[in-house]
């Protein structure tokens, strides 16, 4: 990349919280809005799903995640934004099947950044990965990137918009970890539907801290990540598989 073109991308990431209606505001690059803690490297947000507890015919995640962020536009399937999806993997082997929930992994070494052009696909410092709709454009080359099909593109205008997840017709979004939870000290919404049901598959934290419930799971059980000859270290493990 050269240096005009890296100079671009860092206006554009500063100027690109602005109003888009009555109280809502994209997020900011450098940190977040009304955190309780500031958003530094020294954290490293992710997620635990274990395909053990995760059960077939559940959907409570899907569930969530559809009425947090208001992906309820009436659109054709084949269009309909999907920020999580339940998917089975058969080991060929054995014939064990597993059913788990896929979105964003929250990648330490992202392609969908890589790839964008304008910098509207970003990483915060506490390995979030987001989109600033103000400044994409809508070429979709971070989907094409995108080893998990965890993007979708807006192809609807868009009522009923939540203020807390803004959205808007000819951007692309994904999982965003419910970051404005997470910044104000409550976790993802699939992770709490989870829990409401009973299943406890899914855990949430900080894998930078020894002390977190995910920390300890991760030293003490094996887990693994998907595709993990790509090297992306992402943000979401999965035991079981």
């Amino acid at each position: 990349m050269n240096v005009s073109t890296q100079n671009r991308r860092d206006f554009l990431k500063k100027s690109a919280i602005v109003t888009i209606a009555p109280g809502v505001l994209l997020y900011s690059v450098s940190q977040a809005h009304h955190a309780e803690r500031p958003v530094t490297s020294t954290t490293r947000w992710g997620m635990l799903i274990d395909t053990n507890k995760c059960v077939d015919d559940c959907t409570a995640c899907l569930n969530a995640c559809t009425e947090e962020h208001g992906l309820t536009e009436d659109v054709p399937a084949e269009v309909k934004p999907v920020w999580i999806r339940k998917v089975t993997l058969r080991d060929r082997q054995t014939g064990k099947e597993s059913s788990l929930p896929v979105m964003c992994q929250h990648c330490e070494n992202p392609p969908c950044v890589d790839v964008c052009p304008t910098g509207a696909s970003f990483k915060r410092d506490d390995g979030i990965v987001l989109v600033d709709r103000h400044i994409c454009i809508g070429c979709r080359y971070c989907m094409m990137a995108c080893p998990y099909k965890a993007r979708s593109f807006v192809h609807a205008v868009l009522e009923n918009q939540k203020p807390h997840s803004p959205r808007g017709k000819g951007t692309v979004e994904s999982c965003n970890f419910c970051v404005y939870r997470i910044d104000t000290g409550t976790g993802p919404a699939c992770v709490e539907a989870c829990e409401v049901e009973g299943h406890q598959a899914m855990i949430y934290g900080d894998m930078n801290d020894p002390d977190s419930e995910i920390s300890k799971k991760l030293k003490e059980m094996s887990s693994s990540v998907l595709r993990p000859d790509l090297k992306l270290n992402q943000g979401i493990r999965y035991q079981g598989l």
